[in-house]
């Protein structure tokens, strides 16, 4: 059943691609692209494919220039932190477990979470500070979701299973954030995203409770 899903997923991808090109939708390009190469970017990591990470890389592109033109200037600059973090998430899937193995699904300890928490907050009161004094749009929001952003893909990089509750709270207010600065077709990205990662904590949770079961021993 899944084939012939991502097949369609596949066409669909594409036409949207040309006829965004040939302006037969209301969005630009740009927006076109940061759509698609986020769904399937996402996507990947739902289902702990590598190429998330290069496919992400070029979806940051596209948003930096996107979010830069609509003055969302918090969310332009972490798409230059996401690159970077991209590049630290690859080498790390592939060789950030035992012995530099692959990395497998594990979950943060509390400690690592409130350690997590405090940095958001006072990240978020840091960075709404500086969008004020550039006139950002939204600045709190921005500020908020910047750096909820960046504390779900530091712990994304360490496959830690926790991520997806914060991309999970960063892409409901996100929704919000680009439906009003009429960004129609970025808030029905972070739409699909929103669900994309409630499925990612599914099966997540299936990658963990594996890793922790007993190998049984052979015959």
């Amino acid at each position: 059943m899944r084939h012939p899903r991502l097949s369609t997923a596949i066409l669909l991808s594409a036409a949207m691609l040309f006829a965004s090109w040939r302006g037969w939708l209301p969005s630009p390009l740009t927006e076109t692209l940061g759509f698609v190469t986020g769904a399937w970017c996402v996507y990947l990591v739902v289902v702990q494919n590598i190429w998330t990470f290069p496919l992400g890389i070029a979806n940051n592109v596209f948003f930096l220039v996107l979010f830069y033109e609509a003055r969302l200037f918090g969310d332009a600059g972490l798409q230059v932190v996401y690159i970077v973090l991209a590049v630290h998430g690859w080498y790390w899937w592939l060789h950030g477990g035992e012995h530099r193995s692959k990395r497998r699904v594990a979950s943060a300890s509390a400690l690592h979470l409130g350690a997590v928490a405090v940095l958001v907050a006072l990240g978020t009161w840091g960075l709404t500070v500086v969008l004020k004094a550039v006139s950002g749009s939204a600045p709190l929001l921005d500020a908020f979701t910047t750096t909820l952003s960046l504390a779900a893909q530091y712990l994304l990089n360490w496959k830690y299973l926790e991520n997806w509750y914060l991309w999970i709270a960063a892409d409901v207010i996100y929704v919000y954030l680009y439906a009003a600065r009429g960004l129609h077709l970025t808030a029905a990205l972070y739409l699909i995203f929103l669900g994309l990662c409630v499925a990612g904590v599914f099966e997540w949770r299936k990658a963990l409770a594996g890793a922790r079961a007993p190998a049984t021993a052979p015959a």
